[in-house]
């Protein structure tokens, strides 16, 4: 599978954004999605998961009650609202997949097997 995410920009403090991630070549339906960010100097961060169904969520202490992980299987798509931003929310977010399997969602990037190419968001103060 193939992902593309889009979405990001300039916002200000307290503003919104909604990340999407595309996917191809193969139905989303046959993965979990994690959202996961990286500023610069840092490592790569987890931000949120959802599974292949969408009934299960997981999110970083970070972004609870700011972030919303949410899917459209028909399609083909993830989505990442953001709200309530702040300037330590800036970096290059990526969204990544892993083939659904019948365990709890993973926030560990590594075993996360496909992934977009990032978008920047920039929160101004």
């Amino acid at each position: 599978v193939q992902l593309q995410a889009s979405g990001g920009g300039l916002v200000q403090t307290g503003g919104s954004l909604r990340l999407s991630c595309a996917a191809s070549g193969r139905t989303l339906n046959l993965y979990d999605v994690g959202w996961f960010r990286q500023a610069p100097g840092k490592e790569r961060r987890f931000v949120a998961a959802i599974n292949w169904s969408g009934g299960d969520t997981s999110y970083a202490d970070s972004v609870k009650g700011r972030f919303t992980i949410s899917r459209d299987n028909a399609k083909n798509t993830a989505y990442l609202q953001m709200s309530s931003l702040n300037p330590e929310d800036t970096a290059v977010y990526y969204c990544a997949a892993v083939v659904r399997l019948p365990r709890p969602l993973s926030s560990n990037p590594n075993e996360y097997i496909y992934w977009g190419q990032g978008t920047q968001v920039t929160v101004s103060s």
